[in-house]
């Protein structure tokens, strides 16, 4: 996943088929089929058999699809994990997960997936580290709703430390970490903002709620044309240097040195991958 684009992540209601179907054309990094908060209680059941069957239809090309279960202590989240045994997906996504004994536990029900968690408790917080580090774990999401309402707080940033406590951890153990929603979807300044805040706090996108938000994550978390071109005149400068036996480049009056070429060749990299998604 390390170069793998994840710039949008968009929840899709599981009991919806034919917002699942208009997802197969959205230009969307991951979709994020939801069995939990999108979905009424008496509808669960059918939502697990639509998006079993939706994902066994394919036509989702390149987009990585990404299952959210209810949690394994209600009343659903085992027979989800049943459901999804023997379904066709790339990773299964946890709600409320609270220590690494929460993803074993899903672990034992679907070995042999990759495991996405929701870190949206204090406990969550609290035991990033621990959970970034389960074999299985391959990303995070922030629920900054559900950690909004848990923390009794108001606004964003009253939950900037358990944002970058949550990302601290997942750059620790090598793993995604997806930005929280945001609701007013109407919104693009707004969004744009937020969009910003997480892109230069280190988040690798954004989890999303509406198709119109998509275009906004992707140009945030995607890298520009200046990125790009910056990136290849700092590796062009950089092996100039090397072959002059000096150890450091200048480009545009700033030092470049080893570890700012290794964030150069992550640019490029993530830019030709978002070209062969956009192309597929």
């Amino acid at each position: 996943m390390q170069n793998r684009p994840t710039r949008s992540a968009l929840y899709i209601p599981g009991s919806r088929a034919r917002a699942i179907e208009k997802a197969r054309g959205l230009p969307v990094d991951v979709i994020l089929f939801d069995l939990e908060d999108a979905v009424a209680p008496d509808e669960k059941a059918a939502a697990r058999e639509t998006i079993v069957a939706e994902l066994a239809a394919g036509g989702f090309g390149v987009r990585y699809r990404v299952v959210r279960i209810n949690a394994l202590d209600t009343e659903w989240g085992a027979d989800d994990a049943a459901a999804l045994e023997a379904a066709d997906f790339d990773a299964v996504l946890l709600p409320k997960v609270g220590s690494a004994a929460d993803v074993d536990a899903l672990a034992a029900l679907l070995p042999d997936r990759k495991i996405w968690a929701m870190i949206e408790t204090p406990q969550g917080v609290l035991n990033a580290l621990e959970i970034a580090g389960y074999p299985a774990l391959e990303g995070f999401v922030i629920g900054t709703n559900d950690l909004a309402k848990e923390l009794n707080s108001r606004g964003r940033a009253a939950m900037t430390t358990a944002l970058q406590m949550s990302l601290l951890a997942a750059r620790m153990h090598g793993v995604v970490a997806i930005d929280g929603v945001y609701n007013a979807f109407k919104d693009e300044d707004g969004l744009r903002a937020e969009c910003e805040e997480g892109r230069h706090f280190g988040f690798d996108g954004k989890s999303l709620i509406h198709p119109a938000q998509v275009e906004i994550a992707n140009n945030v978390f995607g890298p520009t044309t200046a990125d790009v071109d910056l990136a290849q005149r700092q590796i062009d400068a950089f092996k100039g240097a090397v072959a002059a036996g000096q150890g450091v480049a200048v480009v545009d009056g700033k030092i470049v040195e080893n570890l700012h070429l290794e964030t150069a060749r992550a640019t490029l990299a993530k830019a030709e991958a978002i070209a062969m998604l956009e192309a597929s």
